[in-house]
């Protein structure tokens, strides 16, 4: 069927801010379907109030409304705008939700505007937890026994009768918030009452306990006219009973009889042709281990995580492709953007392993539970791609970024004292860390019968893991061979995990990868098993005889993020993507290396080389040898690719940008002290440590309150204000282990208005786009505090101090491109911190100002002087509207975790309010990071959570 060219302007509702559970995999889909229909010569009107994404930039819609997604703020843009049609599959359970509301507020009938791709009824048909039960009983689909209630007592009596365990899952909620799995009346009273309220439908399905079996997902595209294909099958390493977005996941499938896949496949196909759905969808089944029994857990009838690890894993554009459907276009008239050659009704076929691992939050918040259930836990995940399930696996662990033991001992420091006995008993209980507590028990001997029984996980997969862990142990015994290194590179062990298990040189392990008959190569992803010629520029490591990736020539290789995590979100894949454009822009080619699925950097269509890599020196040297690019760009993938630049510089690599001597000025917490000192610059009094007893000598020159600050950090990680002897050895500690034997700063506590600038400079001038302010008092992260730009309490000297400082900042250590620099107002003007990079304000302030900041800094980087960028040296002119950005968290999700903020970050992302006044522009922040409702009085809604040094701004603002 041909496009629909009855409908001229379309409307895409986002996702909102990053939680957990709803996080960049939206803004990839969001932006992906954008492109899409402006292909088709569609106008397109995007609603979202996130400004860390690229989805809301301007020039990823015909117009971009960084506005609250609330029924009152949609439907007044639908009313200014009047477009033909809504797309609410992109925005995750947001988007859903608010399609829902409107719809049933009547705006939709009364400006005839249609709802694209899966309709309304089949949304609901999926959603409504009664109605997809009664569906599946219709088409004589297998499901869990179960009951839907709207009320504690019925929850009970049903429970009871089937007997316990049971899941809670509640309706119309993201991340599987609100549910969980009761073993008794106490639990499961605890959880019906938590998820009754979340429900927007007050209501939850009460489920016979089905954990233990198989976890299997298919990624669906279909169409209106009933083409569908599986896009991706994938298997949870986890059984039922663990959120899938905190499980481990390998796709293809492994471990299922092809009977078996046939008969779930079939399942999935038939469900989504009776739903109807149009476009992509996802379908979670549960396999009996012991039987060919299954049962449907549910459907999500929209784009989800998955669809953006599926659509990375096998290179299928799921977004792109399902607003094409949305359109009127079917399967087989829409070519596949892989081959180029094939239509998109074929079905991806995979010749390589992908393993996805989440990424939690538990190195920053150790005091919350990190036992894993049905309530999804993770703030993000990585993706590695290997032609054997242990590569694939162990490369998904270098790319977590967490103890360097673990990532190359693979064991968990927390077990590694424990008995097998009491390391299989922990291990009954899923947690963050099982991973490495399997490793740690088949290190010590344990069965894989005894860890299938301990878990529940498929023999198959501990096998895997027994694989690893041999070879780890030959590796230990010295007895090293040519052919042992080559086993060992196969399973994934990179050179930095081989030498410090071998005590082999650099020189002798490369000697022996001389003499093996295969070397580490790259394959491309083709999505086709290569049956036909692929197109895609997207390459992953493995090792064999035959190189498929032929240097591109005259390139920039740009590192990304990694894996997001709260310090490091969604910002750092937006300054990647606008680096990459620059890059182009100024006629070279650029390269990039990252490993999160989630995100729009990590789309083959970006860059004009994707490299699926582990971000760490060995990979990276890998890209290098081969690709040997011009220079190597740091400033834009967060402390990550800060933290290689040294390695890098060691091996000759060409650093683009701030050179590692100013990057080592500002991140190095001695280094720094010097350069404030030297400079005569303003900063609290305070000293450098290196070991406690030191640290001690400090802290009785200087008195309380202090700050304890570490070097090389995130998010502000292991920082804390400390008020007395036990505070500080509190966290002196967990500070020295953050700084990974980097020195330590502690100086004085100074309290006052906090604000800071992003830089741009070409190593001689400085240009400062804006000064922001934060609202809460010093000592509170950044990233957790409310800022304000332009800044609402300084005087014109104040800013005038703040940028000269910032400039002599800038010019001592000669930036060159982007740089973030904090401050406090206080008696006078202090420097606290410097990031020789870009910070997750960036894509704040480049929407506020209209300027593309990290474009901007590429170009710097690339040899541009401001003078070439008709940037004038100095502050630039304050806007005349007021912008407010305020942090959301995702506490409910972390049970235990520290609520109280601190100068460690605990937000999980932003949301941007815009007014012509202070108080109009706070209010639409406060609406989607706090719910705040400005038809209440203000002294009402202080009490959902808003932080007390709030109270006074709220109330005087004219709420």
């Amino acid at each position: 069927m041909p496009k629909n060219t009855t409908i001229h302007k379309i409307v895409i509702i986002g996702s909102g801010p990053i939680v957990i559970g709803q996080a960049a995999e939206f803004d990839y889909a969001g932006s992906q379907a954008c492109i899409s229909l402006q292909e088709e010569g569609y106008e397109v009107i995007l609603i979202n109030s996130n400004p860390a994404t690229i989805r809301t930039d301007t020039d990823i819609a015909d117009k971009v409304y960084l506005e609250p997604l609330t029924l009152d703020s949609v439907s007044k843009i639908l009313r200014s705008e009047l477009p033909d049609a809504i797309v609410p599959t992109m925005g995750g359970q947001t988007g859903l939700n608010l399609a829902v509301e409107l719809s049933n507020s009547g705006i939709l009938e009364e400006l005839n505007i249609a709802l694209l791709g899966t309709s309304l009824k089949t949304i609901n048909q999926a959603e409504d937890r009664e109605a997809f039960k009664d569906l599946m009983v219709e088409l004589n689909e297998p499901i869990p026994e179960s009951k839907t209630v709207y009320d504690v007592q019925s929850g009970l009596a049903f429970a009871n009768k089937i007997g316990f365990p049971v899941i809670i899952r509640p309706a119309f909620t993201l991340g599987g918030s609100g549910g969980g799995i009761a073993s008794d009346e106490a639990e499961l009273t605890t959880i019906l009452k938590e998820g009754l309220s979340l429900s927007p439908s007050t209501e939850c399905l009460v489920e016979q306990s089905i954990a233990g079996y198989k976890e299997i997902e298919f990624e669906v595209m279909r169409d209106s006219n009933g083409s569908a294909i599986i896009v991706a099958g994938m298997e949870n390493f986890d059984p039922v009973g663990v959120h899938t977005g905190d499980s481990i996941v390998f796709t293809p499938t492994q471990t299922l009889t092809d009977k078996i896949y046939q008969n779930l496949r079939d399942a999935a196909l038939k469900i989504v042709n009776a739903l109807k759905i149009e476009g992509g969808c996802n379908v979670q089944l549960a396999q009996d281990p012991n039987s060919n029994q299954y049962y449907i857990i549910e459907v999500n009838p929209r784009v989800s995580r998955s669809s953006a690890l599926a659509s990375k894993a096998t290179g299928y554009p799921i977004a792109k492709i399902a607003a094409k459907i949305a359109v009127g276009l079917n399967l087989d008239e829409i070519i596949n953007p892989i081959t180029k050659t094939t239509y998109a009704l074929f079905e991806p076929a995979l010749d390589y392993i992908v393993a996805k691992i989440p990424r939690f939050a538990f190195d920053k918040f150790p005091e919350a539970d990190n036992t894993l259930g049905t309530q999804m836990k993770a703030t993000g995940e990585v993706m590695a791609i290997g032609t054997r399930l242990e590569e694939a696996l162990l490369k998904a662990v270098q790319s977590l970024e967490v103890s360097q033991s673990e990532q190359v001992d693979l064991l968990s420091a927390s077990s590694v004292k424990k008995s097998i006995a009491e390391i299989l008993h922990d291990v009954e209980t899923p947690t963050s860390n099982r991973l490495f507590d399997l490793f740690t028990a088949i290190s010590k001997g344990a069965s894989i019968e005894q860890i299938h029984q301990a878990t529940a996980i498929d023999p198959f997969f501990i096998s895997k893991l027994v694989h690893i862990v041999n070879i780890q142990k030959k590796l230990l015994t010295g007895m090293v061979t040519a052919q042992l290194i080559l086993d060992a590179t196969k399973l994934g062990f990179n050179d930095t995990m081989i030498r410090t298990l071998t005590g082999l040189t650099e020189y002798n392990l490369l000697k022996l990868h001389e003499m093996g008959d295969q070397q580490l190569v790259y394959k491309m992803v083709d999505s086709c098993a290569a049956e036909f010629e692929g197109q895609t520029p997207y390459y992953y490591q493995t090792v064999g005889t035959e190189n498929e990736s032929i240097p591109v020539g005259n390139s920039i290789l740009v590192i990304g993020a990694g894996p997001i995590r709260i310090g490091q979100g969604v910002e750092f894949d937006y300054t990647t993507v606008h680096s990459v454009k620059a890059i182009q822009k100024a006629g070279y080619k650029a390269i990039i290396v990252n490993n999160n699925p989630e995100t729009v950097s990590t789309d083959f269509s970006i860059s004009d080389k994707l490299y699926f890599e582990p971000l760490t020196l060995d990979s990276i040297m890998n890209i290098v040898k081969l690709e040997k690019p011009l220079g190597v760009i740091v400033q834009f993938g967060g402390q990550t690719a800060i933290n290689l630049t040294q390695g890098l510089v060691n091996q000759g690599v060409k650093i683009l940008g701030t050179s590692l001597k100013g990057i080592e000025e500002t991140e190095n917490r001695h280094d720094f002290e010097d350069l404030l000192q030297k400079e005569s610059i303003k900063h609290p009094k305070g000293a450098t440590a290196t070991t406690i007893f030191e640290a001690h000598q400090i802290v009785s020159k200087l008195g309380y309150p202090l700050l304890v600050r570490p070097s090389f950090v995130l998010g502000g990680r292991g920082m804390a204000v400390v008020h007395n002897d036990f505070e500080l050895q509190k966290f002196l500690k967990p500070a020295f282990a953050a700084s990974a034997g980097q020195p330590i700063l502690i100086d004085q506590y100074i309290s006052g208005i906090e604000c800071e600038v992003d830089i741009l400079s070409d190593g001689a001038n400085v240009f400062i786009p804006g000064i922001m302010e934060q609202i809460e008092a010093s000592g509170v992260h950044s990233g957790d505090s409310i800022a304000v730009y332009p800044p609402q309490h300084l005087s014109i000297n104040q800013k005038q101090q703040i940028c000269d400082t910032a400039i002599k900042i800038g010019q001592q250590v000669h930036c060159v491109g982007m740089m973030n620099i904090q401050f406090i107002v206080a008696d006078d003007v202090y420097v606290i911190e410097v990031n020789p990079r870009a910070s997750r304000t960036v894509p704040f302030m480049s929407k506020t100002t209209h300027r593309h900041l990290a474009q901007l800094a590429t170009q710097l980087i690339l040899g541009a002087s401001l003078e070439d960028l008709a940037l004038p040296s100095g502050l630039d002119t304050e806007p005349e509207k007021t912008y407010v950005k305020a942090p959301v968290f995702s506490f409910s999700k972390l049970p235990g975790a520290p609520t109280v903020l601190s100068p460690e970050m605990k937000s999980t992302g932003e949301v941007l309010g815009s007014g012509n006044t202070f108080a109009s522009a706070l209010s639409k922040a406060l609406i989607d990071s706090y719910g705040f409702n400005p038809s209440k009085s203000a002294n009402k809604v202080l009490a959902v959570g808003i932080p007390s040094t709030l109270k006074k701004e709220i109330l005087s603002s004219g709420f």
